[in-house]
């Protein structure tokens, strides 16, 4: 994204659940993508729980290249904006892994998006992409994760998982995973579900003594942890899952 390139439109796949009124009025102050690089064997990770902000409107963009052997994790909330997203790039060398867990917590009229492009570019790479969404009032959660695995990338292994949890029916969650598969050796799997909490398992929980708020507490804490368990540091963990944990304290 740059102040040299058009306004995106509905018609761009990318952008076809995006506040564009919203973007509008920033996207001349906008730069280019973020551009990481991790050298060969080596491993670097990434959290974000607050975005840049400008006029109610926080955005990322990342373009990470990964090289042989090595590993990229980067897990996030996205929260805290009138519209907010999150873009990343990621293209894998031989060998490499990309590991991204994200968080989507909205409520009011916000508009919230988790947008991905995986590009497995050589032989024997991973990814894994975790993304939970509890979303109230108006609010509209979208992932959109798109997974090319070209022609040479054989013994590919890519998978995403994408839930969503509408505390009203009133909210919209989208969710787009897409695959691109040119290789013939190669394990893909992607999954996506919207629901609500689970009325059985709330009652289950109060006729053992559990106050409501509470079942709904702890249910949802244990639905949105499922996007931070594969981070290794247990702080960083805790940090992010308190400040997730302090998000849905407001739309509960």
């Amino acid at each position: 994204m740059t102040a040299t390139l058009p306004l995106p439109t509905k018609r761009d796949e990318a952008w076809r659940y995006a506040d564009l009124k919203a973007l509008e009025p920033i996207w001349p102050k906008l730069d280019g993508p973020e551009k990481v690089t991790v050298a060969d064997g080596e491993s670097a990770s990434r959290q974000i729980t607050v975005l840049p902000m400008i006029d109610g409107v926080g955005i990322v963009d990342l373009d990470i290249t990964i090289g042989d052997n090595a590993t990229f994790a980067i897990h996030v909330l996205v929260s805290a904006a009138d519209y907010g997203r999150i873009q990343v790039k990621a293209t894998l060398g031989k060998g490499a892994h990309f590991e991204l867990g994200g968080a989507i917590l909205g409520s009011g009229t916000q508009t919230l998006e988790i947008v991905t492009e995986t590009i497995h570019a050589q032989p024997n790479a991973t990814s894994n992409q975790v993304v939970r969404s509890v979303l109230a009032g108006k609010a509209t959660g979208s992932f959109l994760g798109r997974i090319n695995v070209v022609r040479d990338a054989q013994k590919t292994d890519a998978a995403q998982s994408v839930k969503a949890m509408l505390l009203d029916r009133t909210a919209t969650a989208n969710a787009k995973p897409e695959l691109e598969i040119f290789a013939d050796d190669v394990k893909c799997a992607h999954g996506a579900t919207v629901g609500e909490l689970d009325k059985q398992a709330l009652f289950y929980m109060a006729a053992r003594g559990l106050p409501p708020e509470l079942a709904q507490k702890l249910m949802l804490q244990a639905f949105i942890a499922d996007a931070f368990v594969s981070m290794d540091d247990d702080e960083q963990r805790a940090i992010i899952e308190e400040k997730a944990l302090a998000v849905l304290e407001k739309l509960s």
